[in-house]
């Protein structure tokens, strides 16, 4: 490999397995385990998931490598989701880096999570280019765990502008199709229901926050009064109505994400907008921000699928960055459920 950088990555911050190979910033491989056996219980069990992370790691490193065609020996560094997570998830991952850097004795980069799925438009690969954000820009980062407007200046100078003081969006997406029956993640299933329904038939209001934050847990409360009321004149309210209830529900999150992100936008003048995080999968909310991007005249970077997830790749892109500007001092570090960016 020469002169090459060459960074492993390993992502387990709640439950996906995730191994990578970055050279130069090309990602050669991006495997990722999930686990099934979290549907049954209609959320992650984290005494569960870190059982299948000590299951999956192992196997997902060795393909990860086998893919990329590299060797143990050729690594620059290895990068580790250090948080934030699920303590018992992050302690896989962690526990694993550090036993292998010891062994090959090379340097540990401690990576923040959120901020890796930020960086993750940075990533390139071999069949074709893809187009970058300049600093300053502006990126939304949806997920599970987090919803965040955040001003990114550099690829380590990060500012919060505002996020979710209670529920995150892919939260209040999940805990509204529980309320409907539907099937865990219940993000992707709303998102399909949506598209056979009325938005408009039943309308959910979102908690109007100062600034540029959010809260959304009043909408999961407004939905529930609003099933229960239905189903006392109608025991087949929410079969009838699921798919029309998705469309509101997801109309009121997107319009309440956006409407916040064109504001910021607007006052800190910028044009270059992004998205990420694992709702940014989301087929409404990329369509929206397409079209909210024409009219505002911005230049909009959504991610492929693949980076929209956890994955290995976005910790290893991080990592790159980080090890060529020597922003590691090589030591491994014990993982931490609350991480700042």
């Amino acid at each position: 490999m020469g002169e090459q950088v060459v960074i492993l990555g390993i992502e387990s911050s709640c439950d996906d397995t995730s191994a990578a190979v970055i050279v130069d910033g090309v990602e050669m491989s991006n495997v990722v385990a999930g686990q099934k056996v979290h549907e049954a219980y209609g959320g992650v069990v984290p005494e569960l998931a870190s059982r299948a992370h000590q299951k999956h790691i192992i196997p997902v490193v060795d393909q990860a490598l086998n893919q990329a065609g590299v060797e143990l020996s050729q690594l620059s560094a290895i990068g580790y989701t250090r948080g934030p997570g699920l303590m018992g998830s992050l302690l896989v991952g962690g526990s694993f880096t550090n036993g292998l850097s010891l062994a090959l004795k090379k340097p540990v980069i401690e990576v923040n999570h959120m901020r890796a799925h930020i960086l993750a438009h940075f990533i390139q690969n071999l069949e074709k280019s893809r187009q970058t954000p300049e600093f300053p820009f502006l990126c939304l980062t949806v997920s599970g765990g987090h919803t965040q407007i955040v001003l990114v200046k550099d690829y380590f100078e990060m500012e919060v502008l505002g996020e979710t003081k209670d529920d995150a969006a892919g939260e209040a997406f999940d805990k509204v199709a529980k309320l409907m029956g539907l099937p865990y993640p219940g993000g992707p299933v709303i998102d399909q229901l949506a598209k056979e329904g009325d938005p408009d038939k039943f309308r959910f209001p979102v908690a109007d926050m100062p600034d540029f934050e959010f809260s959304f847990s009043g909408l999961k409360t407004n939905v529930l009064y609003k099933l229960q009321k239905g189903s006392q004149s109608d025991p087949d309210f929410v079969a009838k109505n699921k798919a029309h209830i998705a469309a509101g529900v997801q109309k009121a999150i997107i319009k309440a994400l956006l409407q916040k992100l064109e504001r910021a936008a607007k006052k800190h003048g910028i044009k270059d907008i992004a998205l990420a995080g694992g709702v940014s999968a989301n087929s409404e909310l990329r369509e929206s921000l397409t079209e909210l991007g024409k009219k505002n005249n911005w230049n909009t970077f959504i991610p492929p699928f693949a980076y929209c997830t956890d994955n290995a790749a976005m910790i290893g892109i991080t990592a790159y960055y980080s090890f060529l500007e020597k922003n590691y001092d090589g030591q491994y570090r014990p993982p931490k459920a609350r991480m700042k960016m």
